[in-house]
């Protein structure tokens, strides 16, 4: 891991900030978590997570700055009234090019998790693709629910694991090609919506011109399969 997290913006009540991929989100053995290096390189300040990435996710985090501050993220994020859209790449052509991935959610070895027919813990993916370059697709995700590992797994249904994603079949790679790209969402009456482009990544080049020249931005505008 060589990028750090950054600041991108900050008010009294949350910060939005880009996690590096490879940092996990809390502290593992002698590994600095994100919310550890948070906190000791901003001392003076108060924290709360809200949501979390997964190590292999680099991307946008909401941290609330105060415990009021936290419920009321956590309302938008139980009424699905925050708006977050993935890029992804895998190395695998998908079954299918665009669409929705529905399912429940079930916990399997090691950590790992699978998908399955039931609405027992449900998770509800729309998605559409491209060719990003010979031999590598782009995958532009919109997670309608929030579990554990669900883009992940959810791209493994359809037979398009993300690349560097090793736990879920993807290719080996210099990182997990797994970004959190843009968050909307109102707040105090007014709309807010950030972006940030991956920062590392030698298979994302091309990658914001590969959107446009698909129909694919911007992503509030397009019509996400039900």
């Amino acid at each position: 891991m060589s990028l750090l997290p950054s600041v991108l913006f900050k008010e009294s009540d949350y910060w939005i900030v880009n996690k590096p991929a490879g940092m996990s989100f809390h502290a593992e053995s002698q590994e600095i978590g994100f919310m550890q290096w948070m906190h000791e390189n901003y001392p003076d300040q108060s924290f709360f997570p809200v949501h979390r990435l997964d190590r292999i996710t680099s991307g946008l985090i909401i941290l609330a700055k105060h415990k009021e501050a936290a419920q009321v993220f956590g309302q938008l994020f139980e009424q699905h009234l925050i708006s977050k859209y993935y890029l992804a790449l895998s190395a695998k052509k998908p079954k299918k090019k665009q669409g929705t991935i529905k399912g429940g959610m079930q916990q399997g070895r090691r950590g790992s998790w699978m998908l399955n027919q039931s609405n027992t813990n449900f998770a509800h993916t729309q998605f559409f693709s491209c060719l990003l370059k010979p031999g590598i697709r782009l995958f532009v995700l919109k997670p309608k629910t929030g579990k554990t590992h669900q883009l992940r797994v959810a791209l493994k249904s359809v037979a398009a694991p993300i690349l560097g994603d090793e736990r879920y079949g993807g290719e080996v790679s210099d990182r997990g090609y797994l970004h959190a790209y843009s968050l909307s969402f109102e707040w105090q009456g007014e709309a807010k919506e950030f972006e940030c482009m991956p920062e590392a990544g030698v298979e994302f080049e091309g990658l914001e011109s590969s959107l446009i020249a698909h129909n694919l931005y911007p992503l509030n505008d397009l019509p996400w399969p039900k």
